[in-house]
């Protein structure tokens, strides 16, 4: 694509984003820190304001982070409230800096005694997130900008439930459409709640969305296969959730070619040509952001990307992995998409899940051996251009 300056939305919103349990460290009531303790993490629960200076550092101005429901809320029906100043103490921290924010109120952990009840395979799971959605909007909303509900529903069912790499670590198809039943009764119930407390809300989801192609474009089972793919990776929770939806939450990292294998069980595979790829071995494909945001358009809603990132240890792919990204982003707009913040994953390195501490997204490095020194890579000095000038 041509070299030239990009403009952006006024009032548009750049960030980065963070969930609890990656960065807060010292969780140790939750269904993760059994099976992944992340121990100290990040510190980010005694050094959000240290972080927040170096958000600002960057011209950034929106913030993404999750709320720790096992923090909040370590017994049922007892809840905290030393934590939930806390968090206030947070978003207080945010306003004097003038960052909105985005908080998310589930993004994939469990208190444990919610966990030993079943967890999302409860059937009253959507209750308990109620009472806990209404009881963190009562204490918090004067200060919040944007609620996300839950984080990439269809991939905590597909990790926890299907593949068994998430916990509660299940390979129980028949658990999956209770789950996901679960899901969309509970966003629904939560953004009920929020709005029965403030209706200006804004209130949507987060969701990975994948852009998938056929591996080869002239097979009719190979673009049958695509289209349902899309459907259920990118649209299906959407469609039941989309009238309880203020904006629409893009988390985008995958490209998928898909390939029919008959001779071969479960007779379909990912081929991607892989020309470039992140320290996750996840292909990088810039492009694939401008179809899933055109698709999004049918929408006609505001859309934000929660999430975009790459683990690149050395920085060395970082900065035009975001710059190609923006470029498609850009499109997007220019195209019609009513696209009004970016937040990159994420603003310093942390526990990426099952994958530990090794893999490093951040616009910050985090030194693990030295104290958690917080030090901005150049990328990220790069990246605040953008958000400084709101141009590319």
């Amino acid at each position: 694509m041509s070299q030239k300056i990009r403009k952006f939305p006024k009032d548009f919103l750049w960030g980065a984003a963070v969930s609890s349990y990656q960065v807060e460290g010292g969780i140790d009531h939750c269904d993760w820190s059994e099976k992944f303790p992340a121990g100290r993490a990040c510190d980010y629960y005694h050094k959000y304001e240290e972080y927040f200076d170096l958000a600002k550092e960057l011209n950034q101005n929106v913030h993404r982070f999750s709320l720790e429901w096992s923090r909040i809320q370590p017994n049922e029906g007892k809840f905290d409230r030393k934590e939930i100043e806390h968090y206030r103490k947070i978003l207080r921290a945010l306003k004097k800096r003038r960052i909105k924010s985005m908080v998310t109120i589930l993004h994939f952990t469990l208190p444990i005694w919610l966990s030993e009840k079943g967890g999302l395979h409860n059937a009253r799971f959507p209750d308990y997130f109620e009472s806990f959605t209404r009881f963190v909007t009562e204490e918090l909303d004067d200060l919040v900008d944007f609620w996300v509900t839950i984080n990439e529903p269809m991939v905590y069912l597909s990790l926890g439930y299907i593949e068994g790499r998430f916990p509660p670590q299940k390979k129980n198809l028949f658990l999956t459409p209770l789950v996901f039943i679960n899901f969309v009764k509970a966003h629904k119930k939560a953004y009920k709640a929020i709005h029965s407390i403030n209706s200006n809300a804004k209130v949507g989801t987060a969701q990975n969305y994948c852009f998938s192609e056929a591996y080869n474009k002239r097979s009719f089972v190979n673009m049958i296969l695509v289209k349902i793919s899309n459907f259920i990776t990118n649209n299906f929770f959407s469609k039941f959730v989309i009238k309880y939806s203020d904006f629409i939450g893009v988390n985008y990292y995958f490209h998928n070619r898909i390939k029919f294998t008959p001779f071969s069980f479960p007779f379909v595979k990912i081929d991607n040509e892989n020309k470039k790829v992140s320290d996750m071995n996840w292909e990088i494909f810039p492009k694939g952001l401008y179809f899933v945001l055109k698709d999004m358009k049918k929408y006609n809603k505001p859309v934000y990307i929660t999430e975009n990132g790459i683990a690149d240890t050395k920085d060395e792919k970082r900065f035009e992995f975001i710059k190609d990204h923006l470029t498609w982003m850009h499109k997007a707009i220019k195209e019609g998409v009513d696209v009004r913040g970016y937040m990159y994953w994420s603003l310093f390195d942390n526990f990426e899940w099952d994958s530990g501490f090794a893999k490093k997204f951040g616009l910050i490095e985090i030194d693990y051996k030295n104290n958690l020194k917080a030090e901005i890579r150049r990328s990220a000095y790069d990246y605040a251009e953008i958000c400084k000038n709101n141009s590319l």
